[in-house]
């Protein structure tokens, strides 16, 4: 099943616990399929919350203030949980203090993808937002990651301080809405295949067959 071709898009927020789930998810399929290293993946920006402030705000008053109170939030969170111990994903999420604006994480992993380093850095964004609860709004919290991931710390540095890459972004964030998406993750494969939401391993391997038979 390794002999054709297989492109993944993948519309996704870093600061999507879901997303991080479906992440396992696909990769699973992949190994299970003998395509982890053939598959090529690319991971596209969708902002949950493009509006939020450049500094982010509050976790806690922004959850609540969406979702409900603390016990609508409390069963989310525990539902998420679970979901991310079966897929290998220790969720922390009392370590996090601050919701961020994710616009600057989407540009680093555009960045990344010039690098050829983009899967690895899209793992540490996840991992040092949802397991330490970093906040992956500010600039040397991104360098830093950035580097963990294989890139040059300085240029990553540089590179967030420049215009680079914002037209980028937001002229594929812009194809995302054209696509009519309107929540993630959201999974495309070879351009035709739609997999919504963090489905289950075997959804996956469905659309993997389906795609490449």
């Amino acid at each position: 099943m390794t002999g054709s071709v297989l492109t993944i898009e993948v519309y996704s927020d870093v600061v999507c616990p879901w997303c991080y789930v479906g992440k396992r998810r696909l990769e699973q399929a992949l190994e299970s399929t003998g395509r982890e290293e053939s598959a090529l993946v690319f991971w596209r920006p969708f902002q949950l919350n493009p509006t939020m402030p450049k500094e982010g705000m509050d976790r806690r008053v922004y959850l609540e203030a969406k979702f409900g109170g603390p016990g609508e939030m409390q069963a989310i969170e525990n539902r998420i949980s679970g979901a991310g111990a079966s897929a290998g994903i220790e969720f922390a999420f009392e370590r996090i203090a601050r919701t961020p604006n994710t616009f600057d994480a989407h540009r680093l992993i555009w960045f990344a993808q010039q690098q050829g380093r983009q899967d690895a850095a899209v793992e540490d964004l996840f991992h040092g937002y949802f397991t330490e609860g970093l906040n992956i709004g500010e600039h040397d919290v991104l360098v830093s990651l950035a580097a963990r991931a294989g890139l040059d710390g300085a240029a990553v540095g540089r590179f967030l301080q420049s215009q680079d890459g914002i037209e980028a972004v937001r002229q594929e964030e812009a194809r995302g809405r054209q696509l009519g998406i309107r929540g993630v993750p959201y999974f495309l494969l070879n351009g035709k295949t739609v997999v919504s939401g963090a489905q289950p391993v075997e959804t996956f391997l469905e659309a993997i067959e389906q795609t490449t038979r």
